[in-house]
């Protein structure tokens, strides 16, 4: 898992987690101490985001490893009770070419909502290439291959998100958290994240803490008449145990609306899909359980099939 992550998601993106997740990749002393946690609690960006939250280094893989070592109790606690909350503002890139083109005006619901960010897409600016839409908020850039770019923002009545833990926006040591998912070279989203906490602090969305199958419809049914419903979600439901996550595609494909979904191909499976890109990780943008694109985990490229 470790290598995996080093050398698909890292490679080119971070060295300071490439070079350190290969290292712990082969470290066994750290392995056996993830081996005492659920499968589940192992993934890297949890590990790697809970040691930075705690304050400890990452630069050098030997003063990471006697720090993880030292201090596995608070580690130990915070991967059993956190979950990876990548609240991106900059996915909202690879959902506006579908959000402009569905009926105006839009009743959104985000599932693994974080601290809601991503429910923000009309108060953002968006830079495809040349192409930039938009006037106020951070500038979320989307490398667009494929597709013309959007034309328009969406127009959004109604906004909820539904989260197992949902984060205060206004909260400093959730704040903190979302920083601490955040890569050591990606200063620039450490930035956007920064701007897009203003504007959702500024305007607060409806935040329930819930399990994805039990509230979603009784969250749905309080979207307003008039407004078309979008249930949507980015890199949530590879945390969500496999028959729990079928239920929840169940329920979504009964709802009125439309349904985004951006995970990773082997937790949303698609027939017929084109290679991807390159040996990068990549998602699949899906509109309704039809697949469109291929996008990058921060939404920084998102490539259409032909």
């Amino acid at each position: 898992m470790y290598a995996e992550f080093g050398i698909r998601e890292a490679r080119g993106i971070s060295p300071t987690y490439e070079r350190l997740s290969l290292a712990v990749s082969g470290d066994e002393e750290i392995l056996a101490l993830l081996d005492t946690v659920p499968a589940a609690k192992r993934q890297p960006n949890l590990l790697l985001g809970v040691v930075r939250f705690l304050g400890g280094p990452v630069d050098d893989p030997a003063a990471f490893h006697d720090f993880t070592v030292a201090n596995w109790p608070a580690i130990e606690a915070g991967l059993r009770t956190r979950i990876t909350q990548t609240n991106e503002a900059g996915r909202c890139a690879l959902l506006l070419p579908v959000l402009a083109s569905l009926p105006q005006p839009l009743a959104l619901l985000e599932v693994g909502t974080a601290a809601g960010l991503g429910l923000h897409p009309d108060r953002y600016c968006y830079r495809y290439g040349g192409h930039l839409l938009g006037s106020s908020g951070p500038v979320l850039d989307c490398a667009l291959t494929g597709a013309a770019p959007p034309t328009r923002l969406p127009e959004v009545a109604w906004r909820a998100g539904l989260d197992l833990n949902p984060l205060d926006i206004t909260n400093p040591a959730d704040l903190a958290w979302l920083e601490a998912l955040i890569w050591p070279e990606h200063s620039y989203r450490r930035d956007r994240l920064r701007a897009a906490a203003v504007i959702a602090a500024a305007h607060p969305p409806m935040l329930i803490r819930g399990d994805l199958t039990e509230e979603l419809l009784p969250l749905a049914a309080q979207a307003p008449a008039g407004a078309t419903l979008v249930v949507f979600h980015s890199s949530v439901l590879y945390q969500v145990p496999e028959a729990h996550r079928a239920a929840f595609v169940d329920l979504v494909r009964e709802l009125p609306g439309h349904w985004i979904a951006v995970e990773a191909p082997d937790v949303l499976t698609y027939e017929g899909l084109p290679p991807p890109p390159d040996q990068a990780l990549h998602n699949v943008l899906a509109l309704d359980g039809t697949p469109l694109a291929w996008t990058r985990a921060h939404g920084q490229a998102m490539a259409w099939f032909a």
